[in-house]
């Protein structure tokens, strides 16, 4: 993982295995329902559910501080705990790193290959409930650097030098599906003009680890998506872009990635923007 531009941030299943009984490591497994957790998961994981803990009703993403605050403390995170990410979806882990980024924490790591690649090699599994006393956490004021915001999107349309990146599937990137479903009454769906495709999973080898720095490289050097030009990934309601901004910035060392994590959910719902099929 050395070839990486930041390799820092990813641990391997071997490390994992070897810190699991550490006391400043607390794992997180996330998903959108706690049926897989329940059946088997990492030994001392807790769980977040995406939609509960990570979202809010209308499926944006939950960016009240006080309310990061509490999902940390009853997981017994303090702000000097190195808090290890994955998933059962390809590239929770990445959307995580960024949300805790988001609010200042310092030290975040992915599991490349998360549960996947765990499994595969037969490496211990659990399925009791993890708990841990609760913790005193404070997180940081909300780091704008990490986002862009609609309005700066909106103007962004037809500039050469700012590339809007459309990571979700094809079916959603050409409007026949609206978040991996056809689209019910009054829903919108398309792109954003302009917007260049590459779906986020295209990063993953087939046991779920990152693929290769060269060969991220040639994929995003395939659509012109070039470190000189500043990047604003979406997805349906951010967490896919999330991920993408994790491993352009992080893995490849993009230096002007910003994460529209309203996504299509906001996008699509805006009275005066413009969709492009």
């Amino acid at each position: 993982m050395s070839q990486y531009a930041d390799p820092s941030v990813l641990v391997d299943t071997h490390w994992l295995a070897n810190h699991l009984n550490d006391p400043n490591i607390r794992i997180i497994e996330v998903d959108m329902s706690p049926e897989p957790y329940k059946n088997a998961h990492i030994p001392g994981a807790v769980f977040w559910n995406i939609f509960t803990d990570l979202l809010l009703p209308e499926l944006k993403m939950n960016l009240d501080a006080i309310a990061f605050e509490k999902l940390m403390a009853r997981s017994g995170i303090t702000n000097d705990t190195t808090v290890i990410a994955y998933g059962s979806y390809p590239g929770t882990g990445g959307w995580i790193f960024w949300l805790l980024k988001v609010f200042g924490h310092e030290n975040v790591r992915v599991l490349n290959g998360g549960y996947q690649k765990w499994q595969s090699e037969g490496r211990p599994l659990a399925t009791e409930l993890s708990t841990f006393a609760s913790t005193d956490y404070r997180a940081r004021g909300i780091d704008a650097h990490l986002r862009v915001l609609h309005d700066e999107v909106q103007v962004s349309i037809g500039r050469s030098n700012r590339v809007l990146l459309d990571v979700r599937t094809l079916q959603e990137y050409s409007g026949e599906w609206f978040f991996n479903q056809p689209p019910k009454a009054g829903e919108r769906t398309g792109h954003i003009p302009g917007a260049v495709h590459l779906e986020h999973i295209l990063t993953l080898n087939e046991d779920g680890t990152f693929k290769s720095f060269n060969e991220l490289k040639n994929l995003y050097d395939s659509k012109r998506i070039t470190p000189d030009k500043e990047v604003f990934p979406y997805c349906a309601i951010g967490g896919r872009s999330g991920y993408t901004w994790f491993v352009l910035k992080y893995l490849l060392g993009y230096p002007n990635v910003r994460n529209y994590d309203g996504s299509w959910n906001e996008w699509s719902r805006l009275p005066n923007v413009a969709i492009e099929r």
